[in-house]
């Protein structure tokens, strides 16, 4: 008599109960816990990945560094002189050219003295030979004002130990076409011609 009343509890119990989302799971044929199994990953896709990115990446960066490096020549050839693009003035001695010779040192006479170097090697015309404005120019050169004279005083400069061609039209008063400036560091041709005249009296002293 117990047992059934408390069955009729049991079934009462049931039936009050609030059903919940586990009362309404499908049933199917598994039983008891599953672990799921992780895929196995193909490391070999991502090895392969990383060297092919690698390899790509190296074969631009050689690329674009041989590239770079090609225009940077070509800009350096070309700031030199000595690109396709740039004409280059040859020295060209012409022995008609006018020149004048101006004494910028305490040395007597040495004009005169370059003056006949030049005529005698008919490396120009002499037109003019004086004493320059001041004693005391340090740099020697050779000026000219007419863009066609620059390869004559190229010509004339070197002949004179190698005298710095400069284009000004501060001499043009002067009306020649070359202007011989010579300073304390000029030791072309004359110098040592005046340099033996000033120690001959002085030995003829001694």
């Amino acid at each position: 008599m117990a047992r059934k009343h408390g069955d009729d509890a049991t079934a009462r119990a049931r039936a009050e109960a609030t059903e919940d989302r586990f009362d309404r799971v499908p049933r199917s044929g598994r039983a008891g816990a599953h672990r799921l199994v992780a895929r196995r990953r193909r490391f070999w896709w991502y090895a392969v990945a990383v060297v092919l990115g690698v390899v790509l990446l190296g074969g631009a960066g050689i690329f674009a560094l041989h590239s770079f490096g090609s225009g940077a020549t070509g800009m350096l050839e070309g700031g030199n002189g000595s690109g396709s693009g740039v004409q280059r003035t040859e020295p060209e001695l012409d022995p008609e050219a006018s020149v004048a010779i101006l004494n910028g040192t305490k040395v007597s006479d040495l004009e005169n003295a370059v003056g006949r170097q030049i005529t005698d090697n008919e490396w120009g015309e002499i037109a003019f030979a004086g004493i320059a404005a001041s004693d005391d120019v340090e740099i020697s050169a050779v000026f000219y004002s007419a863009a066609e004279d620059e390869a004559a005083a190229l010509g004339l400069s070197a002949e004179l130990g190698g005298m710095s061609p400069v284009r000004s039209s501060d001499y043009d008063e002067y009306g020649v076409r070359l202007v011989v400036l010579l300073g304390a560091d000029y030791a072309g041709p004359g110098r040592d011609e005046v340099d033996e005249g000033e120690a001959a009296p002085a030995d003829a002293q001694g």
